[in-house]
């Protein structure tokens, strides 16, 4: 049985250069979802979704295994950040963020069949924050790869909106993304890497 993995299918949506901003273009993607707020270090909420998305993402993988005799690599954990002002995320005050985590599905996966998965994990009492199945159409974007601790990425995301939108006649179109490439608990702070991404639209 063929198992898809969406890194290899979609590298240019997975891969950018270290400290440098390039642009994509990103096709609609479908994904499970959890939404919260709140500081990310702290938050217990936060902790509870992400073993929430995991738990419902192995249900589906599992499940669309045993149904559909297909089978796809579960992708890397996805957020999109947002605040009422958004030098918050420059200045790090992570109390007033607010975040929808995810984890993306391959495209054969629909909506009846996302929330069969997350009832089935539910039922289980493996899915007690409230998973929903998303479909995001970001469009033209722009990224760069961050090669450390989470907390050090202000300097790019100030680099990204104060100078290289501007330079580019770009401005903001959708919600800060950000893409975790390597797990957090077994990964030494200065060698994480994250995807960190901007839909963008022409300064009319």
């Amino acid at each position: 049985m063929e198992k898809i993995d969406l890194k290899a299918v979609l590298p240019a949506l997975y891969n950018a250069p270290r400290g440098r901003f390039v642009i994509v273009d990103v096709p609609p993607m479908s994904y499970l979802a959890v939404e919260g707020e709140g500081d990310p270090n702290t938050s217990p909420a936060y902790e509870a979704a992400i073993e929430t998305l995991y738990a419902a993402s192995y249900t589906l993988k599992f499940l669309t295994k045993a149904a559909m005799g297909r089978d796809y690599v579960v992708p890397p954990l996805e957020g999109l950040w947002w605040a009422d002002d958004m030098d918050d995320f420059v200045t790090r005050r992570k109390d007033r963020w607010r975040w929808r985590m995810m984890i993306a599905t391959p495209d054969f996966i629909d909506a009846p069949v996302a929330m069969r998965a997350i009832e089935k994990a539910r039922a289980k009492g493996k899915a007690l924050e409230a998973v929903s199945f998303e479909r995001l159409e970001e469009g033209r974007s722009v990224q760069a790869l961050h090669v450390g601790a989470y907390d050090e990425e202000g300097p790019a995301l100030e680099a990204l909106h104060k100078r290289f939108l501007p330079a580019n006649g770009l401005t903001p179109a959708g919600l800060h993304h950000e893409i975790y490439l390597n797990d957090p608990r077994r990964t030494p702070a200065e060698k994480l890497r994250t995807l960190l991404r901007q839909p963008v639209r022409a300064v009319a």
